[in-house]
């Protein structure tokens, strides 16, 4: 056991719960087939559990972002960054809320993983021509317009006989077209 099968493990419970909130280091160790103590030897109590949580999920998603990134500029770019986004939320309900919180000022690691997400996305809002504040400002807008979609199709809140893909497809492309300087 080390490390990364305790995290890897913790994720995994935590997806098919629907949230790591829930997810003890009594029901880590049971699915483990370890003592709790034993777990103490890999993260640092449940409050370290979480951070461990928060890194794998941060590292997850800077992982599927950069990659839906890759060979694409600008709106195209965007638009498969909002894709990847809401398929790491469906795929990681668990983990998924631990990648909304801005991390500590003395968390260094979440914090450089914090950073290099909106570095990314603010370098393809520059080749829209949106630079510095105006950047910040589009990536809480598209970020804040990604995770309540997110959050409404988890929650069952779209009853509609709608394609929702399409749905988000066109909120996504609309609230870029809308960010585009004139």
């Amino acid at each position: 056991m080390n490390k990364q099968i305790v995290v890897e493990t913790a994720v995994l419970l935590a997806n098919q719960s629907g949230s790591w909130q829930t997810l003890t280091l009594t029901e880590l160790a049971a699915a483990l087939d370890v003592r709790v103590p034993s777990l103490y030897n890999h993260v640092q109590g449940q409050e370290g559990l979480r951070r461990e949580l928060a890194l794998y999920g941060l590292e997850a998603l800077l992982t599927a972002v950069r990659h839906a990134a890759i060979a694409k500029i600008g709106q195209e770019a965007l638009v498969a960054i909002a894709h990847a986004y809401r398929t790491f939320a469906q795929a990681n309900p668990g983990i998924y809320e631990l990648t909304l919180q801005a991390p500590a000022t003395d968390d260094n690691e979440l914090q450089q993983l914090s950073s290099e997400l909106v570095t990314l996305i603010a370098l393809l809002l520059g080749s829209l021509g949106l630079t510095g504040d105006a950047a910040l400002h589009a990536i809480r807008g598209l970020r804040s317009l990604l995770h309540g979609f997110v959050s409404l199709e988890m929650g069952g809140g779209f009853g509609l006989p709608l394609d929702l893909d399409e749905s988000f497809q066109q909120m996504v492309v609309v609230y870029l077209q809308g960010l585009v300087p004139v």
